[in-house]
């Protein structure tokens, strides 16, 4: 059979009830928690999680938290809002800017960001880049896109620019940037811990097996309901739950950065429906000339978005380590294989 953009279909009210039972078995039964915290991010993922852990355990037993900052785009918290309101759950916000200035967030960003551009202020804008896979054999070569506010782009002739990275200035901005997902996680347990609740993450299959979170920040969590679903197949659940249509023809974005950022531009280098293709032919072995011809590309490009695929596994799998211990535990070792096999009814 020829490969087909249909071998991502589901059915979808059964994935629903499928990872519904899971979670009312993971919640209360493994984890001995009486609900969900949602952080919600008035995206796709998010959305789909909340509404999952709604229906699985009752809106009254999940909470959506809104974690705003200084760069959030505010449709994020509209958004968020309008979901919570559509499913009845409860909501809390907390403006997480005065921890990251705090810490130093801001800071250390800005100084990220003149070590290629000395002469930003606080007032630029900025976000990270990196090139298409599809121009050719690349170099995973991050650049920094700056925008100057109004008056300086008038003054200098140019609206934004954009240079080269270096190794020191990427991991600095990286690192800073990275508070943000640890201090919405930190602030994610404060609310959980007070309710009794468990931490939901919401990370989809795309996400998780290419390493697209922060270590301690997005990436932990007590359960990950939707990481086994491509992107795609997050978007039919998430139809079959009633997410709001405002949600579903969101473009996705990491809103993370003062200027406006798709997750494209920033990590996967492909829209997110031709990297599920691809992730899902070289998961099964698929020729990368069949993927190629079913989704308008040549077999060379498929070929560099395999080669991309096994050097992004690589490259992360530091964060799917969990803490590394010198010799083993076996009595704990032995109680959560236990807990995990026979959960609490």
């Amino acid at each position: 059979m020829a490969f087909s953009k249909d071998v991502l279909a589901i059915d979808a009210e059964a994935e629903i009830r499928s990872i519904a039972s899971s979670i009312r078995t993971q919640v209360p039964g493994v984890l001995r928690r009486k609900g969900a915290v949602v952080a919600v991010s008035g995206g796709i993922d998010s959305a789909t999680c909340a509404a999952l852990c709604a229906k699985a355990l009752g809106p009254e037993h999940v909470l959506a938290l809104f974690l705003p900052e200084r760069d959030s785009s505010p449709a994020s918290l509209a958004l968020g809002r309008l979901l919570a309101a559509r499913l009845g759950i409860p909501s809390v916000t907390e403006d997480i800017a005065p921890v990251l200035e705090g810490a130093g967030c801001y800071r250390s960003q800005l100084e990220a960001v003149q070590m290629v551009f000395p002469e930003a202020d606080a007032s630029w804008k900025f976000k990270i880049v990196i090139p298409s896979l599809l121009k050719g054999e690349r170099l995973n070569l991050s650049r920094l896109t700056v925008e100057p506010p109004a008056a300086g782009a008038a003054a200098s002739g140019t609206e934004s620019r954009s240079e080269r990275m270096s190794i020191q200035s990427y991991l600095q901005l990286v690192a800073a940037t990275n508070f943000k997902q640890r201090t919405r996680t930190m602030m994610a347990y404060y609310h959980a811990d007070r309710l009794n609740y468990a931490v939901c993450g919401t990370p989809n299959r795309l996400e998780y097996d290419q390493g697209f979170f922060v270590k301690g920040g997005d990436g932990l969590a007590d359960f990950k309901p939707i990481a086994h679903l491509y992107k795609t197949q997050v978007f039919e659940v998430a139809r079959a739950l009633g997410v709001p249509v405002e949600i579903l023809e969101r473009t996705p974005t990491t809103d993370t950065f003062s200027l406006a950022q798709t997750q494209e531009e920033f990590y996967f280098a492909l829209p997110y429906g031709l990297m599920d293709l691809c992730l899902y032919g070289h998961n099964h072995g698929v020729p990368a000339g069949e993927v190629a011809a079913c989704i308008g590309l040549t077999a060379d490009q498929v070929e560099r978005v395999y080669r991309d695929i096994d050097g992004k596994r690589r490259g992360t799998l530091p964060l799917h380590v969990t803490s590394l211990l010198a010799s083993p535990v076996p009595e704990i070792e032995q109680m959560l294989t236990a807990a995990t096999a026979s959960p609490i009814e």
